[in-house]
């Protein structure tokens, strides 16, 4: 697990002494971070928010397209972004074209920009791992992944390099809180989907209990990772939806025991601020499903896409949306004030443009 420690100077400290700042700084490792955002984004939620850490994301990025958005995304002032998948849209078994694809985006101003001034993290989705719907049998899924982690900037020497798959967990610790980031791989393990040849939907669920979509080895991994995290709140990054389930595209659901071994997961493990984050579908949205044991909500936040979006959108039946659509280029934020125990998340479009929004107490 990678950790980061961020530090800032709060407001109420700069009324006390030089040296009695030096000395909470010696005693708690670090300082309490400042608000800098220069904007609010949101509505009467972020207004009674002090916001302790900031996640950006978002998913389906076209290198070909102009991206109207990274200077949003800066302007956001985010602690971190996370990267949802289809980062690039390489579809090929040519690992040359695939990288060059990979350089291609990296060399983009507004986001080369991006990174060097915040950490960047995340997930591949199927085309940037190679292939529309690809999963396990996916044939240079091997070589796809080393050249996902130079695009990801992972050390050479990272054990991730040698791993199957490319899951990875995160921690950022501030001095009155911490947010754990576990980024799922949904790709290398995932087993066939069953196509659904009775109605106009490409697939329809499995037999409950046959196939998988993160494989074993990443099942006793996660486990792991829930069962030992005490950050305030804990993100899962899924590149497919986990909770919307009937419009036939790709989606947990398609795996309906898969999606009742991670509900049952969270809660057994009694994480915090368990919130899932997802892409892929070229719309954003809020879904949300109350889980037996679990004294919280569950929230799937889909925010896609970045450079295009799925602007003839009409409808599509999903169970557990919470709002409206949105079918506009946009990324998603995540804010999060750990005295009060509230998570703001807000959709946003270009020129800051607040296109729908929630608000969460954990």
């Amino acid at each position: 697990m990678e950790m980061a420690i961020f530090t800032g100077i709060n407001k109420e400290w700069m009324t006390r002494t030089l040296m009695l700042v030096l000395s909470c700084i010696v005693l708690l490792g670090c300082k309490a971070r400042q608000n800098n955002n220069a904007k609010v984004l949101g509505g009467n939620a972020a207004q009674d928010m002090k916001v302790d850490f900031t996640i950006a994301f978002g998913s389906c990025n076209k290198s070909t397209i102009d991206n109207v958005l990274w200077d949003d995304v800066l302007d956001a002032e985010p602690d971190i972004w996370i990267w949802g998948g289809d980062n690039i849209y390489a579809d090929t078994e040519d690992i040359e074209k695939i990288s060059a694809m990979y350089e291609e985006q990296s060399a983009v101003s507004g986001y080369r920009k991006l990174a060097a001034t915040i950490p960047v993290i995340g997930t591949w989705d199927d085309h940037d791992y190679g292939e529309n719907d690809a999963g396990v049998d996916f044939p240079i899924k091997r070589v796809s992944q080393q050249a996902f982690m130079d695009f990801m900037r992972v050390p050479k020497d990272s054990p991730r390099r040698s791993q199957e798959g490319i899951y990875t967990s995160h921690e950022y610790k501030l001095w009155n809180g911490s947010v754990k980031v576990i980024v799922l791989d949904t790709r290398y393990f995932r087993t066939a989907l069953t196509p659904d040849h009775d109605s106009d939907k490409r697939n329809k669920p499995n037999a409950y209990g046959e196939g998988t979509i993160l494989g074993e080895t990443q099942w006793q991994w996660l486990q792991k990772e829930l069962e030992t995290s005490t950050a305030n709140f804990t993100i899962l990054v899924s590149s497919i939806q986990v909770l919307s389930n009937e419009h036939g595209w790709e989606c947990w659901g398609n795996f309906p025991h898969e999606v009742d071994r991670l509900k049952k997961l969270i809660s057994d493990s009694g994480v915090k601020g368990a919130i899932v984050l997802s892409g892929d579908r070229h719309i954003s949205e809020f879904s949300q499903i109350e889980i037996t044991g679990l004294d919280y909500p569950l929230i799937d936040f889909t925010s896609s896409g970045l450079t295009h979006a799925y602007s003839n959108f009409k409808e599509e039946h999903n169970p557990f949306r919470v709002g409206s659509v949105v079918a506009t280029e946009s990324f998603g934020l995540l804010r999060f004030d750990f005295l009060s125990r509230t998570a703001q998340f807000v959709m946003v479009g270009d020129d800051g443009e607040v296109l729908n929004e929630l608000s969460r107490k954990y």
